[in-house]
């Protein structure tokens, strides 16, 4: 009897989903198409790139000061010895401190890697609710979070609907560039008009 329940339950839970319109949303397609986002990932890149620079600078210092320590080792005693080998051994912790600090799976990389992508994961959920809401969907995947689909119908993916949707809504990079006030000749398209040109070739004349 527990069987025949199991199954019944099964069939219908099957049924269930089955009934439900289902879509598909990339999503890391969406946070690449985002002009905002990018930008934002190119500002952390560039500060990885410099703490990787810095963390090989400190590398190098380290290799090279353990290098002449072995070399010199044999003419140090007492306290030279000693202070040469604490020097190696601080530099050697500063190396690993650095590396856990900012590479390790809770370091600054990872943090303001998460920090870089809540806000837009907030604003794109938002858009999937519109969207699945609109379209009556009642299951939505994410086809970026390791969720393997072998075959697609093009009426099930609603990424661009999202995409399209967060464009909409969110605030363009380049407003406020482009609302930035231009150089004294902005009204002549940053040429100088023939007239202006003779007035400027009266000027030095008489000047002269």
């Amino acid at each position: 009897m527990k069987k025949i329940a199991l199954i019944v339950t099964i069939l219908f839970t099957a049924t269930q989903i089955y009934a439900q319109k289902i879509g598909v949303v990339d999503t890391n397609y969406v946070l690449s198409k985002l002009p905002q986002y990018k930008e934002a990932e190119n500002r952390l890149n560039t500060q990885i790139e410099q703490w990787r620079s810095d963390l090989q600078k400190l590398q190098a210092e380290y290799e090279r000061k353990r290098e002449a320590f072995e070399n010199e080792k044999v003419l140090l005693v007492g306290d030279q010895l000693k202070l040469r080998e604490k020097e190696i051994v601080d530099l050697e912790a500063s190396v690993r401190n650095t590396i856990g600090a900012r590479f390790g799976s809770n370091g600054e990389v990872n943090q303001l890697r998460s920090n870089l992508t809540k806000p837009y994961q907030d604003q794109i959920w938002n858009a999937i609710k519109t969207v699945s809401t609109k379209n009556n969907l009642g299951i939505v995947l994410d086809k970026s979070n390791n969720i393997s689909v072998i075959f697609l119908d093009k009426k099930y993916d609603y990424t661009e609907a999202v995409l399209n949707l967060l464009v909409k809504t969110l605030p363009k990079a380049e407003e406020n560039k482009n609302n930035a006030p231009s150089n004294s000749n902005s009204k002549t398209g940053g040429k100088i008009t023939p007239r202006a040109r003779a007035q400027k070739r009266g000027g030095v004349e008489a000047a002269k």
